[in-house]
């Protein structure tokens, strides 16, 4: 009787399961672009802008884009590439702008003589930009363009 019930439970879990299955794969599949599945390359890296010119924030708490390429940058817990040129001791000598305040301050808001290790990985926050097109339509207005339309009312 146990082996019954056993065989029983087993065709009914395939039976349930299996559909389930193929009904994910069906309804995921109509998701999908199916050219895309069907390409052998994959499509070409964008490319960085490499400018070197600050890039213009779309809000007041945006994190500076990185106007440069970064390809090799070693980040980590022993050496931060970036520091050779936006620390405070070097950017006389590269010109670049020095990392913010906001980055030596502590989780108490209290300035640490150096980087807070909380700040230290540069590209959590800090991306570089490329020239990719959206993947999606963006309806982004800026808040002097919003400004400027409620003034023309």
């Amino acid at each position: 009787m146990k082996l019954l019930n056993l065989v029983v439970a087993s065709l009914l879990a395939l039976t349930v399961f299996g559909g389930a299955s193929s009904f994910a794969a069906d309804s995921i599949s109509q998701m999908r672009n199916a050219d895309i599945l069907t390409e052998d390359t994959a499509p070409r890296m964008p490319k960085v802008v490499n400018s070197d010119e600050r890039q213009v924030r779309n809000y007041p708490e945006q994190p500076p884009l990185i106007p440069h390429k970064i390809d090799g940058y070693q980040i980590d817990k022993r050496l931060n590439k970036c520091m050779t040129c936006h620390d405070r001791r070097a950017i006389e000598q590269s010109q670049a702008p020095m990392i913010s305040i906001t980055h030596f301050m502590n989780r108490d808001n209290q300035f640490l003589a150096s980087v807070s290790p909380r700040r230290y990985f540069c590209t959590q926050c800090h991306v570089p930009q490329t020239e990719a097109k959206p993947l999606v339509e963006n309806t982004f207005v800026d808040i002097d363009d919003v400004l400027k339309g409620e003034t023309k009312k």
